[in-house]
């Protein structure tokens, strides 16, 4: 179903089925209808999609159809033959119902029932809208998206909160992870990728939560990020050289500023030829290569037990042949094992973490490796960190919503028990039009990276203009 389609409640809902009746979905006093149109030109006739009768009559399909029909039987059956079935029995109804429906709206009608019958139903529209990046559900009644890198409110209402915790439960359950109120919160992933965090009651003040990071289908390119003004092209040809010759790389940011984004797009970079392995919470990284070995974090089971946590991971990694090693997000005492694998012939390896600056997160990985409980001085912890890692890319989601990678700075080494760095690109912020929309620009710092000298060796030229802050960028 289109995204302009939002829910909306029935003007005269017919009593709910008895407790003992098949279990259905919640939406059958909830229907969705088009978005009415500013102005309605005399002219054109009115939709049907618009009329009461339309309306009514489309709530008693739903009730009549969950009777009539053997869902588990149908949900087994191939796409195309259950839209087919679905099909015959909506047009024999509409046929009953006398509605004037053409072929478009015949078939709007016939996804709308299939979404709640075997989808997601009211997040089925949003979630097939390309230009949706987030879906946050405050509570059956109230939803939010993020278009544009800027929230907006959705007329997508569920009927009440156990429609909202079956739709949840169906997410969870399909990666075999499960909500309740003895564990109310919960990390999954939808089948697309689609990365899905949700919280219940008790946590849950007033009624779920769930916050849905979209799986976008067509992964950014570095050239669609310089597209899009996120990086400038000098900027993007350094860092897809980084990446081909193995600069060991943290990519930092806040919530939302495009982390996984750009750990995507500079893993196109990585040759064919090598053996990743990919960690994370919820798998959602869209590597391009052919030999990755994906593996992902497993909560704990119903008795407490059966817990797999990212260090077991990494630790495991390293014993799989990894030529690098990709951690999707690093949070806690997996830091070290992270670090010890970037120290022990593992180069090249990737990683995001949450920071506001580069600065920062070196402290963060200082206080994650603190975590694993060694007894490390701090001079040990930042030798380890300035020896593990060459650069550090820091992103941004700026006031009007845009993403910018704010800075590109290099770890050159240690000086005393100070970890030693320069900056080598930054975005310098010089004004907020009165649109809100944020100006500034690229600059070069004028410093060379010292990894230049390991390019030069594996044949990769950067141009010595690119590192010129005479130049504009």
């Amino acid at each position: 179903m289109s995204g302009r389609f939002t829910a909306r409640r029935s003007a005269a809902p017919e009593p709910l089925p008895a407790a003992d009746a098949p279990a259905t979905p919640d939406s059958m006093a909830w229907t969705v209808m088009a978005t009415p149109a500013p102005e309605k030109l005399p002219a054109e006739p009115a939709s049907p999609l618009l009329s009461g009768k339309f309306l009514d009559a489309k709530v008693r399909l739903h009730r009549r159809l969950i009777e009539e029909i053997n869902l588990s039987a149908l949900e087994k059956l191939p796409e195309e033959e259950m839209r087919r079935h679905i099909r015959q029995l909506v047009t024999q109804y509409v046929v009953v119902e006398r509605l004037a429906l053409n072929t478009e709206e015949l078939d709007e009608f016939v996804s709308e029932i299939l979404d709640e019958m075997t989808g997601l139903g009211p997040l089925e529209p949003l979630l097939k809208d390309p230009s949706i990046s987030d879906i946050l559900i405050n509570g059956h009644e109230c939803t939010y998206i993020e278009r544009g890198g800027l929230l907006e409110p959705v007329a997508c209402r569920f009927k009440d909160e156990a429609h909202l915790l079956r739709i949840v439960n169906k997410i969870v359950a399909a990666v075999g992870r499960r909500v309740d109120e003895s564990h109310p919160l919960c990390d999954a992933r939808l089948l697309d990728g689609s990365r899905v965090n949700v919280a219940v009651r008790p946590i849950a003040v007033d009624g779920p939560l769930v916050s849905i990071r979209k799986f976008s289908k067509k992964p950014f390119s570095l050239t669609k990020l310089v597209e899009i003004g996120a990086i400038k092209p000098q900027m993007a040809e350094l860092l897809a050289a980084a990446v081909k010759a193995r600069v060991t790389t943290i990519i930092s940011g806040g919530t939302g500023s495009g982390k996984t984004t750009m750990l995507n797009a500079l893993s196109a970079f990585i040759s064919e030829k090598e053996r990743l392995i990919t960690i994370e919470d919820a798998a959602e990284l869209q590597l391009q290569q052919p030999h990755v070995a994906r593996m992902e974090t497993r909560p704990p089971n119903i008795e407490g037990h059966g817990e797999i946590r990212q260090r077991e991971l990494v630790k495991n990694a390293l014993r799989m042949r990894p030529e690098r090693i990709i951690l999707g997000e690093c949070r806690g005492e997996e830091a070290f094992d992270m670090l010890q694998a970037m120290n022990t012939g593992h180069e090249g390896s990737m990683a995001t973490i949450h920071a506001n600056n580069p600065r920062e997160a070196i402290s963060r990985l200082e206080q994650m490796i603190g975590m694993a409980g060694l007894p490390m001085t701090i001079a040990s912890v930042r030798g380890q960190i300035a020896a593990a890692i060459r650069m550090i890319v820091q992103l941004q989601r700026l006031s009007d919503g845009k993403r910018r990678i704010t800075s590109v700075s290099e770890i050159t080494g240690m000086e005393g028990d100070i970890v030693q760095m320069q900056e080598i690109y930054k975005f310098v912020r010089t004004n907020t039009a009165d649109d809100g929309t944020v100006e500034g620009h690229f600059v070069a710092t004028g410093v060379r990276p010292r990894f230049l000298s390991e390019l030069a060796a594996r044949g990769i030229k950067i141009p010595a203009s690119h590192f010129d802050p005479s130049k504009p960028l």
